[in-house]
């Protein structure tokens, strides 16, 4: 069994649905300690299990090289999403079937992360510092994770020069596309009030629906933007409406609705809300926005350079630079050095019978050792 293979085992084997805290966690302090590591695990968040202020648990460890020397970070999540009913094994019992490793987690991300452990440990300590920011809130509502462990970093004084998320990134294989930057995400909840009455008797009452209509008419509409040099075009869609009437007879009090925007650079999340807002404004409605995101773009440069060659190096491949795809925790790292994302082909992700290819863990590690060496070598100032 490969070194690779026997990390990510111990990892699925450690159920942590999100919010994660615990098993997980341990089973990472343990591999990286003896590997010269300082670990400093905390938590965040008291609310109930289940809402957004649930406890979640993140690790930060760091392995100090030469004063002076370069600081390069690996970052990603330990938490994974409900495995849901109809596995042909068991979701958290990891199971090898022919060159295929099934498990939850197997590609989103604890393969990855298994993949870096392996790959630190062919970093030799002196080529400089290497950190893990991990953590177990990404599937979920990401308040207590990634921005937890920024805010950490920022209080300890470390400021990594550079950084790899190992979010599941190929597409038909491994090494096909590297992500250097995402679109931003705003999702915001509409509302029409009206006055409830009898379907027979309009005139006593204000129904909200055909207002709620036009709004929504007015929104799918809008054309955002074209696409820009490295992202696609931003999009709006229509995706809750709700209208709380249990009665065919009467006329509604209330109509609600939904939209998420996926928004490239020429826009905001503030922007879009204001705009949403305005229009909302027009047909009697109201806005509220909630902004995942903003879109970001780490420009092609000595880090994607050294990256792909890394990859090319590793399966012949020279990685697509892309920032297609949904948001990730890149879109906080980004506000703290240079990040790209890059790990396993993300054909099963969230899947029932998830599984990652054996000899892509491997491939994957020795990918991230050459990536470690060539940021940690790089001149300062990239």
């Amino acid at each position: 069994m490969s070194e690779v293979l026997a990390i990510a085992k111990r990892l699925m084997a450690a159920p942590s649905v999100t919010p994660a805290t615990g098993a997980a966690f341990d089973e990472l302090e343990a591999m990286l300690s003896p590997l010269g590591f300082a670990v400093h695990r905390f938590t965040r968040g008291e609310g109930p299990e289940g809402s957004d202020e649930a406890p979640v648990e993140n690790l930060f460890a760091i392995r100090r090289g030469p004063e002076g020397s370069r600081h390069f970070a690996f970052a990603g999540h330990l938490d994974v999403v409900p495995p849901g009913e109809g596995w042909t094994s068991a979701p958290f019992e990891p199971e090898e079937r022919g060159e295929l490793l099934y498990g939850r987690g197997a590609v989103d991300m604890k393969g990855a992360i298994a993949a870096m452990v392996a790959a630190v440990a062919d970093v030799p300590a002196d080529a400089g510092t290497i950190s893990f920011i991990i953590t177990g809130d990404e599937e979920g509502p990401a308040l207590h994770g990634t921005r937890a462990l920024i805010d950490y970093m920022r209080d300890e004084g470390i400021q990594p020069d550079l950084c790899l998320v190992g979010e599941p990134t190929s597409v038909d294989r491994l090494g096909d596309m590297m992500k250097i930057g995402r679109r931003g995400s705003v999702n915001i909840w509409l509302e029409v009030d009206g006055t409830q009455g009898h379907v027979a008797y309009p005139h006593l009452a204000d129904n909200p629906l055909p207002a709620m209509v036009a709004m929504l008419s007015d929104l799918n509409n809008l054309h955002l933007d074209e696409g820009t040099d490295w992202f696609q075009p931003s999009n709006l869609e229509i995706t809750e409406v709700d209208v709380p009437n249990r009665a065919h007879n009467v006329i509604p009090a209330k109509a609600k609705a939904r939209i998420s925007i996926r928004f490239n650079d020429r826009h905001s999340g503030a922007s879009l809300s204001r705009k949403v807002a305005e229009i909302a404004g027009k047909h009697g409605g109201t806005a509220r926005p909630v902004i995942s995101g903003e879109p970001f773009l780490t420009k092609p440069g000595a880090f994607s350079d050294l990256l792909a060659k890394a990859v090319e190096a590793e399966t012949g491949i020279v990685p697509e630079a892309s920032t297609s795809g949904g948001t990730s925790d890149a879109r906080f790292l980004r506000a703290v050095c240079p990040v790209i994302e890059f790990g396993l082909c993300n054909a099963t992700m969230h899947k029932l019978d998830e599984a990652v290819a054996i000899p892509d863990l491997d491939a994957l590690a020795r990918v991230y050792t050459r990536a470690a060496l060539g940021a940690l070598a790089l001149e300062e100032g990239i």
